[in-house]
């Protein structure tokens, strides 16, 4: 199978820094309208669907999808919209992973990387997702895969709900009329995409992992996560940290997989000093966070954590001792 490009949707043509938006599985471009990092309108932005995804079928029903011909379709889609220019780029979920791959195979293309609830293993080293559980059922699993598909997109109500499960605040406070709009244009896009398509990105992320390959990745990261993440499981966006040389961690407190969702103010001003460490935004975050001496007199990397500390569960302490390198905020 070959693997078109993915058509581009603009969310900003402004002069300014590159960036190009992923979303997570079972998403849509159309998310971006109201979730996208506020420096992104101020550069040229661009959003790109996942592989079998509405706008981005695959050229044939379910076909199955490699690393190459990902990799290749969105170089290609990278140089058509940002010719001779590096790109941000700003990734959620299965978006965060696409970007970890693009950084990984064709770093000539990136300045950073911005992962927002990202992994970098299909299987999150072991927890695999249910869907792709479902999927390696003989003869079933598709057909269920597919009646479950449809039935969360059917209605807006069951899409609200189904929804609900990725963030840490139920009651959705953040949710306004452009929000309900924005979401039912996702749901419109996912509508028109196949469930095979999808199923098969299913079985790719479920089948890949560049853990190994992190290591070599010189690209500057700033991760942020969800400490009430249930979906990515906090321990391995960790773990990510732990193995890119360059990256950056935040930590968010009542915060769930949706760290754009609930906390966009938080989140727009730790992007926006990460992608210009000299400027007042950058230095207002320093002020706020208290230095932690290093845990050795080896390690490259300053350690943050707030003044005021989460009430952080014994197993997420355990996991945050592992790692060198931490910059929390609450």
């Amino acid at each position: 199978m070959t693997l078109l490009p993915p058509p581009a949707e603009w969310i900003s043509e402004k002069p300014g820094q590159n960036f190009v938006l992923i979303h997570g599985m079972v998403m849509a471009p159309a998310f971006w309208t109201v979730f996208a990092p506020e420096v992104t309108r101020q550069g040229r932005t661009v959003a790109y669907p996942l592989p079998g995804h509405h706008p981005w079928p695959l050229s044939t029903p379910g076909a199955p999808i490699n690393i190459d011909e990902v990799v290749d379709a969105m170089a290609q889609a990278i140089t058509r919209d940002f010719p001779g220019k590096l790109v941000n780029l700003i990734g959620h979920s299965t978006g965060g992973f696409l970007s970890l791959l693009l950084a990984v195979h064709r770093p000539d293309l990136v300045r950073s990387v911005v992962l927002l609830g990202g992994f970098a293993c299909g299987r999150f080293e072991g927890k695999e997702r249910f869907a792709a559980r479902m999927l390696r059922v003989p003869r079933i699993g598709p057909y269920v895969f597919r009646h479950f598909f449809k039935r969360w997109i059917s209605t807006r109500e069951q899409f609200r709900w189904g929804s609900i499960e990725c963030v840490y605040d139920k009651s959705c406070p953040w949710e306004d009329d452009r929000v309900t709009t924005a979401m039912e244009m996702v749901r419109s896009h996912l509508l028109r995409t196949r469930p095979e398509d999808v199923a098969a990105c299913v079985q790719f992320i479920s089948s890949t992992s560049i853990l190994a390959d992190l290591p070599g990745v010189t690209i500057p990261v700033l991760n942020l996560i969800g400490v009430y993440d249930a979906i990515v499981p906090p321990s391995h966006q960790l773990r990510l940290s732990k193995l890119l040389p360059q990256a950056q961690t935040v930590l968010f407190g009542d915060c769930g997989h949706l760290v754009m969702v609930e906390q966009k103010r938080q989140m727009n001003k730790v992007i926006a000093g990460f992608l210009d460490p000299h400027s007042s935004v950058a230095a207002a975050l320093h002020d706020r966070w208290r230095a932690v001496p290093p845990h050795s007199s080896t390690d490259s990397n300053r350690i943050f954590h707030p003044s005021h500390c989460c009430n952080w569960n014994n197993s997420l302490r355990t996991t945050l001792r592992r790692h060198e390198y931490l910059v929390l905020h609450c």
